[in-house]
């Protein structure tokens, strides 16, 4: 998954929306030398990206941005929020000035992404978000700990770099003591995390209080400190981090872990959804807009969408049981898949090894498919072990736009039954070729975009073309194996499960008991993954539909250009129309196919 994102969170999973400074402002295009409504709006983006990026340099670091490395950004204060209103309103006036009948077809998406955007930002005021600074899955205590650790986006390798860090570590302070008022106006207002959550997030906490200094993950870059830091610089640099982790981020840590313990915990909800908390439904209905990034889809409308998805792949299991040979039933079928050994991996090298050998398979057959591919190259790593017990199977970080540090895509092998090998096809079509780690490389890489287009992520789009990704598989000839499709099929039914689950927990008023059944009754899914998934769902409402949203989106595209092209139509030229804009909202990215279509006339 890829998370990410457009939920634009700071930490492993960030997508975000900075980079490096690229040369359009410069250097400009012809067109746009000749369309003075495209110059004009592209100045609006850029600034507003720049501004964006003064008033939250988070996501910087992670788009191989430099310039704001000793900062951490506290967006929990009310000046920050009243900060990004008018920022959001000034360039949404700005950006509406514009005559949009004076721009071109691919300027137009550029118009109304950054329209959808803006509008979006300023809906979501009417919610509390800043009450739930964080949850069990997007944690800004773990995403600060794996900066720290010197194995994600942060550098370790001057003085100055190790300098940057330990200021950064007072703007974190200063988050972590925020997000607790902000829980205890939660809590006044009656707007709280469920209870199932808040058990989740303590152990997290946890795990970040050592007895010794040396122990801790905020240690390990004075472990690693590269041979160039010697003398008098290596011994300051080693005692500036022992006071800053004894007297600065312990404490955070152990001031949090004590509130959400013994103060949120006891007024956390028994509820699962967001139904329950006040302008609930309104809430929703927002967050299915946002990841969607449809307008008037319902809940019950993507409910039924997902009941009759489920009933397709059921029947599509059942051929791949008879080609198997499996006489029982669907059910029983399920339950061979989740006992039997010979499925799954007996060591975490063991999985590291075979997602390698896929890496060559898929290499082999994708300039059959492609004209685009990305420069930028990636590495396959298992999850670090502080976060692994509560993160995703999988997940992928994306890399710097000129390469110098590659994409990531992370595989967790804390438990081995959440890996089974029928999976491997599916999931690295998934998060790396050509899922994620090609789609955002891709994207990054068009420098004659805005940076701001570049690097947006609309998760319907994202989410919908990784799981595109999967679906292509079949006649890239990667799914002879009938156990690999089942994975496929597999893997396609929990997207389809999570248009019921996620919209029965928020709108139908499920328990995470009866959506936990319903998936348990419905797949293969072993109970600990199904329980991890559930709860997922009840932490980031929304976020789930965006994968199969938009893959039928992006699907009922290419059928429908079929349909009209007839001969004419190319998949490597979808492929082109979908991939050479960047990731769009799904109102946008129809528009642009149409558009396409219309060319050929």
């Amino acid at each position: 998954m890829m998370h990410l994102k457009k939920l634009r969170h700071f930490g492993a999973l960030v997508l975000g929306l900075v980079c490096s400074m690229s040369t359009y402002a410069e250097n400009p295009s012809q067109d746009s030398l000749q369309n003075p409504g495209q110059e004009s709006m592209y100045k609006i983006m850029e600034d507003y990206f720049e501004a964006s990026l003064k008033l939250n340099s988070n996501p910087a670091i992670f788009q191989g941005d430099y310039r704001f490395n000793d900062r951490y950004v506290n967006d929990l204060t009310d000046e920050y929020m009243q900060k990004r209103h008018e920022l959001n309103t000034h360039y949404l006036k700005l950006m509406k000035e514009i005559d949009q009948n004076t721009l071109l077809a691919e300027d137009q998406n550029s118009y109304n992404l950054f329209v959808w955007d803006r509008q979006l930002d300023l809906e979501q005021e009417k919610f509390s978000a800043d009450l739930l600074p964080l949850n069990q899955f997007y944690s800004i205590p773990n995403s600060f700990a794996q900066l720290g650790s010197g194995e994600g986006a942060q550098p370790f390798k001057t003085p100055q770099d190790y300098d940057n860090f330990l200021k950064k570590m007072d703007g974190f302070v200063d988050w972590m003591d925020s997000a607790k008022l902000k829980m205890n106006q939660g809590i006044k207002q009656q707007i709280v995390l469920p209870a199932a959550l808040v058990k989740k997030i303590i152990p997290q906490l946890k795990a970040m209080l050592v007895n010794h200094v040396t122990d801790s993950i905020f240690w390990v870059p004075i472990k690693n400190m590269p041979v160039s830091i010697q003398g008098e610089e290596k011994r300051r640099i080693t005692q500036a981090y022992k006071i800053a982790i004894l007297e600065k981020l312990l404490p955070a840590y152990q001031g949090l872990y004590a509130f959400v313990k013994n103060v949120y915990l006891p007024k956390a909800r028994d509820t699962s959804g967001y139904s329950s908390l006040k302008n609930g439904d309104a809430w929703y209905q927002w967050f299915i807009d946002h990841e969607t990034t449809t307008k008037g889809m319902s809940a019950d409308q993507i409910h039924q969408i997902g009941l009759d998805e489920v009933a397709r792949i059921h029947r599509e299991m059942l051929d791949v049981k008879e080609k198997l040979g499996f006489k029982g039933s669907l059910q029983e079928f399920f339950e061979s898949l989740q006992t039997e050994k010979k499925y799954y991996f007996e060591t975490a090298d063991a999985v590291m090894e075979r997602y390698q050998q896929q890496r060559k398979f898929v290499a082999a057959v994708i300039p059959n498919f492609f004209n685009l591919q990305p420069k930028s190259n990636f590495e396959i790593r298992p999850v670090e072990a502080f976060r692994a017990e509560s993160a995703a199977g999988a997940s992928y970080e994306q890399g710097t736009p000129d390469g110098s540090r590659p994409g990531v895509f992370y595989i967790n092998t804390f438990n081995l039954l959440a890996q089974p090998k029928f999976g491997v096809v599916t999931l690295y079509l998934h998060e790396a070729v050509p899922g994620h780690h090609f789609q955002i490389s891709i994207a990054q890489e068009l420098t004659h975009l805005p940076k701001y287009q570049r690097f947006s992520i609309y998760n319907a789009y994202v989410e919908g073309w990784a799981l595109y990704s999967e679906s292509i598989g079949k006649e890239m000839g990667l799914f002879d194996d009938p156990l690999q499709y089942y994975g496929r099929l597999s893997d396609e039914l929990l997207r389809a499960m999570r248009l019921v689950v996620d919209t029965g927990l928020h709108a139908k008023k499920w328990s995470k008991e009866q959506a936990q059944e319903y998936m348990l009754k419905n797949s293969s899914m072993a109970l600990s993954d199904v329980v991890s998934e559930v709860e997922r769902y009840m932490a980031i409402p929304g976020q789930a539909l965006s994968y199969k949203i938009g893959q039928l989106k992006i699907t009922g595209l290419r059928h429908w250009a079929q349909k009209e092209l007839g001969d004419k139509f190319e998949l490597k030229q979808f492929h082109d129309q979908v991939l050479g804009s960047g990731a769009l909202p799904m109102a946008v990215l129809e528009n642009k196919i149409h558009h396409w279509v219309k060319s050929f006339e």
